[in-house]
């Protein structure tokens, strides 16, 4: 029984951890900058095709691919936002009219990410093997790349909260996510702030899907729609904006999902649907909406 207990609660820990990172990001790109972004789910993808990539033809450490790619995914989201969705809000008459074409946009960039994954890896599932051993905790057993995965997620949520909670830029991106008038009004650059938000947002999307491939056998180009939907409901969960509401959001559906898969495998998707009709009937707000 408690071999049982404590495989859910590290199972619970595992899922949850990559779904704050996943959660984290779309937070900041739609509670901070307004785009509702359904492509964060392809760079997640991307995430866990560079891991394979660099695993299996450079030999290359998955942990270290979390340094080496980090600053590449930043880049990346921080150059779509300048300049594509900066020019959207530039030419958009209200942020009614922005939140309406950003979306449109992103499915575009969905579609455009997906095929060039196509091209570039092909359809067949990919995968690799890291760490792929047993270890004894306590009496259970759990594989090791499992064990790896959850420390370093659990690192990476750590120190991004301390950096959103501690540095002068994380407290202006919070302001810019509070008020952007008043942020504005107070000497915060409101449009270096998106931008800086959609590249952190995509980054954490990417190493969340460096850390997902390490533990899953299913690396394909259409593996990202699911994890955008599971950032949305985690998003809704913790209350849009809500950067903690994020990460507590994602432990917490992780929980419902280790819980859920124990009972009957495959219906994970299932109850995290029935959580976000409840909540949208409910507390529409989120648990933490202030």
């Amino acid at each position: 029984m408690f071999v049982k207990f404590l495989d859910i609660v590290i199972g619970s820990l595992l899922m949850g951890g990559i779904y704050a990172l996943i959660a984290v990001g779309f937070s900041l790109q739609y509670g901070v900058a307004r785009v509702l972004n359904v492509a964060h789910g392809e760079f997640l993808m991307l995430g866990a095709f560079a891991a394979w990539s660099l695993f299996t033809l450079g030999g290359i450490n998955p942990i270290l691919s979390l340094v080496l790619c980090a600053p590449v995914f930043f880049l990346i989201g921080f150059l779509i936002h300048i300049t594509l969705f900066k020019r959207l809000k530039r030419s958009s008459e209200s942020l009614a009219v922005f939140e309406g074409n950003s979306m449109l946009a992103s499915f575009g960039l969905m579609f455009i990410v997906q095929n060039l994954a196509l091209i570039i890896w092909g359809a067949p599932v990919k995968g690799y093997s890291y760490l792929a051993y047993p270890i004894s905790f306590l009496g259970a057993v759990f594989s090791a790349n499992r064990m790896v995965t959850l420390v370093t997620s659990i690192i990476i949520s750590v120190v991004f909260y301390l950096f959103l909670a501690r540095t002068r830029t994380g407290k202006a991106i919070r302001a810019a996510a509070q008020d952007p008038v008043a942020a504005a009004h107070m000497g915060v650059s409101i449009n270096k702030m998106l931008a800086l938000c959609f590249g952190f947002g995509t980054m954490m999307a990417g190493l969340a899907g460096l850390l997902v491939s390490m533990t899953s056998i299913m690396v394909t180009p259409f593996m990202g729609m699911e994890y955008t939907l599971i950032a949305m409901i985690v998003v809704v969960l913790g209350g849009l904006g809500n950067i903690k509401g994020s990460f507590i959001g994602g432990f917490i559906l992780g929980l419902v999902g280790t819980i859920v898969s124990y009972i009957q495998p495959g219906l994970s998707m299932v109850a995290f649907y029935l959580i976000f009709l409840l909540l949208l009937l409910v507390k529409p707000a989120g648990i933490l909406a202030k």
